[in-house]
């Protein structure tokens, strides 16, 4: 009844686990041993009676609980198999229960004890980008809510363009002005270029607009000419070395060489050439009143393919920009995916991930000693947890705006209830009425 009655009690707590008690009978008092068969007669069975029952097992049942949806984006719950992790001090404990917010430090936490839980947090690579590395060991997670994100120069522009071969080419002999005004024809017919602006950012997430201005010298030939708002002195090198870096102003074209069917296989700044790999150019420039001198690469797609810039018999397009620069934003929200990436949402539209929450699963799961706050502990039949990210080796995914309800069956206990009570009347009686016959045979004394 203790146990039903714990059952019952916790029908409505999250991450609860439902137990049973299963009986076993004691050992049974021989009043006669068996004997077997022999030649002129059979064998003969034991005589035991039976001194009653005994407790064999109160198991936890490990099976999922439905989920209930709150709307909570710190809330979570895990569609599978696994525990979420929590840390006091040194004590580590598992739990079913997610609903987890945040402290006014920013630490992920269970408000009920302020356990905190336990994941990776992100960390920055050698080209400033961040990643979360979920081999390392875990650690408390930390959600920097309201915290800034710093500016971040474009270091890297992914360019997709397409080139109409169908243009007329540039005369030899025309003025930069007179190309300028053929790029720009208002008659799309007798335009002889393209124009592209990228919105780039520079070191201080100041945002420059990067133009380029394509225009086709000769088949299957074209020239780019390119600028920075605000900046004079610029300078491209496709030789990825840097060579023209130092040089300001210096180049400022690019030319673009193409197959008859279509496919980049060269580009050249006027000194130098690639015609194999992956194609790109190394843009340098510099702002007034900034004396450093600032770069990005440009990409632009493979040599022989056409995953960058192509020169089909259709309108000139920009398929595709890319860059990864920004300025200063401040993190405004945050959401938490399957896996329990932790990705924020800054105000300057940049999404960066803060961490990953942990999992665990163990071998017998059943094995885990309660600890109490709907939490259990390691013990020495449940086997070592197995911490890693969720989804993968067993571990369930992660769904947010989630918790799980307790497994417990209503109808079940109630049933149990009853059957335990009518067990229990049925032996109080049998205990009534052997009262009755002894006082019987005391009576015949009389």
């Amino acid at each position: 009844m203790d146990v039903i009655g714990n059952n019952i009690s916790n029908v409505n707590t999250h991450g609860f686990k439902t137990e049973r008690v299963t009986f076993q009978d004691m050992i049974s008092q021989e009043l006669r041993g068996a004997s077997e068969p022999k030649e002129n007669i059979g064998g003969v069975n034991p005589q035991q009676v039976g001194l009653g029952s005994l407790i064999a097992a109160i198991d936890k049942i490990m099976t999922q609980g439905s989920l209930q949806t709150t709307g909570k984006n710190t809330d979570v719950a895990i569609s599978g198999e696994g525990f979420f992790i929590v840390k006091d001090g040194d004590k580590q404990f598992y739990t079913r229960a997610g609903a987890f917010n945040l402290d006014k430090n920013g630490y992920y936490v269970n408000p009920a004890n302020g356990l905190k839980v336990q994941g990776w947090n992100s960390r920055l690579d050698d080209k400033g980008n961040k990643y979360i590395n979920s081999a390392a060991s875990i650690e408390d997670i930390i959600i920097p809510v309201y915290s800034k994100e710093p500016a971040r120069a474009t270091s890297q522009i992914d360019f997709k363009s397409n080139l109409n071969s169908s243009a007329p080419a540039v005369p030899p002999d025309a003025t930069q002005e007179e190309i300028t005004a053929m790029i720009n024809d208002p008659d799309p017919k007798m335009r002889r270029g393209h124009v592209t602006t990228i919105n780039t950012f520079d070191d201080q997430g100041i945002q420059r607009e990067f133009k380029m201005e394509f225009y086709k010298v000769r088949d299957n030939t074209w020239k780019a000419r390119l600028s920075m708002t605000d900046s004079t002195q610029l300078s491209v090198d496709v030789s990825g070395t840097g060579g023209q870096n130092t040089q300001l102003p210096g180049n400022t074209e690019l030319e673009f060489g193409f197959t008859p069917d279509g496919k980049l296989v060269y580009v050249s700044d006027g000194v130098d050439s690639m015609n194999s790999g992956k194609l790109n150019a190394k843009v340098s420039f510099r702002i007034p009143g900034n004396p450093a001198i600032q770069n990005f690469d440009l990409n632009l797609g493979e040599a022989g393919m056409v995953n960058g810039i192509t020169q089909f018999s259709s309108d000139f397009t920009t398929k595709a920009v890319k860059q990864d620069g920004y300025t200063m934003g401040y993190l405004e929200s945050f959401s938490i995916d399957n896996s329990g990436t932790i990705t924020g949402v800054f105000s300057n539209g940049v999404r960066q991930p803060l961490a990953r929450v942990a999992t665990a699963v163990f071998n017998n799961p059943a094995g885990l000693d309660k600890a109490g706050d709907t939490m259990f502990s390691y013990s020495m039949n449940s086997g070592e947890p197995n911490i890693g990210e969720a989804g993968v080796q067993g571990r369930g995914k992660i769904n947010a705006g989630l918790l799980e309800m307790s497994n417990v069956d209503l109808s079940d206990q109630f049933t149990d209830m009853i059957v335990t009570q009518r067990g229990f009347q049925a032996n109080s009686r049998t205990i009534t009425t052997s009262d009755q016959m002894i006082q019987e045979v005391l009576g015949l004394k009389r």
